[in-house]
């Protein structure tokens, strides 16, 4: 190890988590190192082609997990400069004020976090502003409190999903415009004007901008950060181990593979080591860098890294509309009467929000799923123009054997219960289903829209991934505090979605966005 390879902090990872928190620090003027397992995604075509990126998965990761059977699945990861925000749909939603706090859901009990929701709302404030976050604080009736309105007013409707919300409200709901991070401005019709980075085109979700108009940690954080001098990144740098010094209090060597494409070996150090891996990788990382002060895994002396990890219930649907729906930007809209609850059941049921609408492309890759749903004289691209696509979105709730584990190959196994408090969610599409013929649908027509669900396997749709590494005020039942220190640690942190103790039923991105300006604050004052 050489002088030039050390570093007051060194990040790994640099989706929301790590690109956020590489953003906060960069301003220290301390010298930091973010390590990308990935290059920069290829600027081309392909990265607005339905082909290529839903029914191809050219852009996911070359690897296979295991199950707890033991079959192998690929999972929906992206290793990118970015992470997973470079193909998310930047629906940034707050979680509830009651989402911090315990819930009694159908199958059990939502655990309450250390923290409070006011504990973070400047944060989200903040994370909001950054991510160039679009929306209306006020309409939605189930949000907590705010202390400042969201900087860029929310993305208009287009003609379908106006009439599509006016029908809501006359069923007595209160739909709302989803928050949604993008650079647009829009003219008085809603329409982009000729300086907005962001065209209002119908690739937003799920698919990376090829203009860069989408708010991905990329964009928005690392770019920004590495103009400062202080700032650098390696590339094609797979974190292999993390090895501590005689008392296994310190992270004393980051031991990466890198290069692309004959990896070499090499060692950094740093006063400060933060992962954000992502929650499964986060949890493999931990668990690999075992020795003898850490037999079961670095942070691991309570036996939970790697355990309660959640990726949410969700399903992605299309239904039928009776006229025609010209709508391309069409994830405006979202509708949480729900929520917490209804008049007819007493546990939360969860969500819905707009999808990126259906293009014939997907729809002809679901084909041998729909075979006979659908009306045979109805061809893919018919179809394709009359889809209006929603999203539903339920709690899972943090089992301790749904785990991340590896073998003695290091192959990565996922346990999962995939019939983890489910009934919400059957509820929740009930709801929608029943409201169709009201909302100018065809009744009969909710199809399943697998293909954005990995293919309609559950366990691969990883996307929401969360809880492998909680936090907590007590070392015996948590790995990190209350600041996302290791409690087995001095200078380790954890800032992705795995320090969550339970994941509510809204995207855990905006969250993970605050969380990495909150714990980035402690650094910082740690670093003075």
């Amino acid at each position: 190890m050489t002088e030039a390879q050390h570093y007051d902090v060194i990040v790994i990872g640099t989706g929301a988590g790590g690109g956020t928190i590489a953003h906060r620090l960069a301003g220290t003027g301390k010298r930091i190192l973010l390590l990308e397992r990935g290059g920069y995604l290829p600027r081309e075509r392909d990265n607005w082609d339905s082909t290529a990126v839903f029914v191809k998965g050219k852009y996911r990761a070359p690897e296979f997990w295991f199950d707890k059977s033991g079959n192998t699945f690929p999972p929906e990861v992206n290793y990118y400069v970015g992470g997973n925000t470079k193909f998310y749909g930047a629906a940034l939603f707050r979680m509830r004020p009651e989402d911090f706090g315990e819930i009694r859901h159908h199958d059990g009990i939502s655990p309450a976090w250390p923290l409070r929701y006011e504990d973070f709302e400047p944060y989200y404030t903040q994370a909001e502003h950054l991510y160039l976050v679009h929306g209306r604080h006020g309409e939605d009736p189930t949000e907590g409190p705010t202390s400042a309105q969201y900087a860029y007013p929310p993305v208009q409707h287009e003609p379908r999903i106006e009439q599509l919300s006016h029908d809501l409200e006359k069923q007595g709901l209160h739909p709302f415009h989803l928050p949604i991070g993008v650079n647009l401005t829009q003219d008085d019709r809603g329409r982009a004007v000729h300086t907005s980075a962001c065209i209002r085109c119908d690739r937003v979700d799920g698919f990376p901008c090829l203009v860069g108009a989408k708010s991905d940690a990329q964009v928005i954080c690392v770019d920004p950060a590495l103009e400062q001098a202080n700032v650098e990144m390696v590339t094609h740098a797979d974190v292999r181990r993390l090895e501590t010094d005689a008392t296994g209090r310190s992270v004393t060597k980051v031991v990466a593979t890198v290069g692309d494409p004959d990896p070499a070996t090499v060692e950094f150090s740093a006063d400060i080591v933060v992962v954000a891996c992502g929650a499964v990788n986060s949890a493999v990382l931990l668990l690999r860098s075992a020795g003898d002060r850490h037999p079961q895994g670095l942070a691991n002396s309570s036996d939970v890294v790697g355990r309660h990890y959640m990726r949410h219930n969700n399903m992605a649907l299309m239904a039928v509309s009776r006229e025609p729906n010209d709508t391309k930007f069409q994830k405006t809209l979202a509708l949480h009467d729900w929520y917490l609850g209804s008049d007819d059941w007493d546990y939360p049921l969860g969500g819905i929000q707009m999808l990126g609408k259906s293009d014939s492309e997907q729809i002809h890759g679901e084909a041998p799923r729909w075979a006979g749903a659908v009306a045979p004289d109805m061809p893919f691209e018919v179809l394709a123009h009359h889809a209006v696509d929603f999203w539903l979105c339920g709690e899972d709730l943090p089992a301790a054997e749904n785990r991340v584990t590896l073998d003695r190959d290091d192959g990565i196994h996922l346990a999962l219960d995939e019939k983890n408090n489910i009934a919400g969610l059957e509820r929740l599409r009930h709801k929608l289903q029943g409201m169709l013929s009201h909302l100018g649908m065809h009744e009969h027509h909710l199809l399943s829209r697998s293909i954005y669900l990995h293919k309609g396997m559950p366990i691969g749709a990883t996307a929401h991934q969360a809880g492998t590494v909680r936090f907590g005020s007590d070392p015996a039942t948590s790995a990190l505090d209350v600041n996302c220190k290791a409690h087995d640690l001095d200078n380790l942190y954890v800032v992705d979605t795995s320090f969550f103790p339970s994941i509510g039923a809204v995207n855990p991105s905006l969250t993970a966005m605050a969380n990495a300006l909150r714990v980035g604050d402690r650094i910082a004052e740690r670093l003075r």
